[in-house]
């Protein structure tokens, strides 16, 4: 999805229970070591050659670099400009396999609750389980986001 198409939506889009998808993003090997060499500076991160040697057998994406290209997803997929209010945190991060170059990652959100702020009746907090997988369908890593979403109508209902 082009930045130009992305979504428009508000807390009331969000019901628990609610799938969304999105992706693929391919990871890129100078994209891999110009990342790790700046934040991640690990052997299997900076160095193809040496990386080979290592226990992963060829260079991998440091862990914050996923993370960092599954915000991207989230961006165009999940989150709307017009609503979103950034995060209060995530929860239960796990890298669980190596994410190499050429790897083309796509991500699945399930919305887990969503509530509306008692003290904020303009938004709500929206708690997600989030999955990134690979081009083979394997998952490379999975967290629990939670989300401040404006509400499109905060006149309407009361606040949980």
């Amino acid at each position: 999805m082009s930045a130009n198409a992305r979504p428009v939506r508000y807390f009331e889009d969000y019901p628990a229970g609610s799938r969304f998808e999105g992706g693929p993003i391919v990871v890129d090997a100078a994209e891999i070591v110009a990342f790790a060499t700046r934040y991640d500076p690990q052997t299997f991160h900076v160095d193809p050659e040496a990386a080979r040697g290592s226990f992963f057998g060829g260079l991998i994406a440091s862990g914050w670099h996923t993370a960092a290209l599954t915000m991207r997803l989230l961006v165009e997929n999940y989150l709307s400009e017009e609503s979103s209010l950034g995060s209060p945190g995530i929860d239960e991060l796990r890298w669980i396999k190596p994410v190499r170059p050429g790897d083309a990652l796509s991500v699945r959100v399930v919305v887990d609750d969503a509530r509306r702020s008692r003290s904020r009746p303009d938004r709500g907090l929206v708690r997600s389980s989030i999955e990134v997988r690979n081009q083979r369908g394997e998952t490379v890593m999975t967290f629990k986001a939670m989300s401040l979403i404006g509400l499109r109508n905060p006149g309407a209902g009361a606040a949980d």
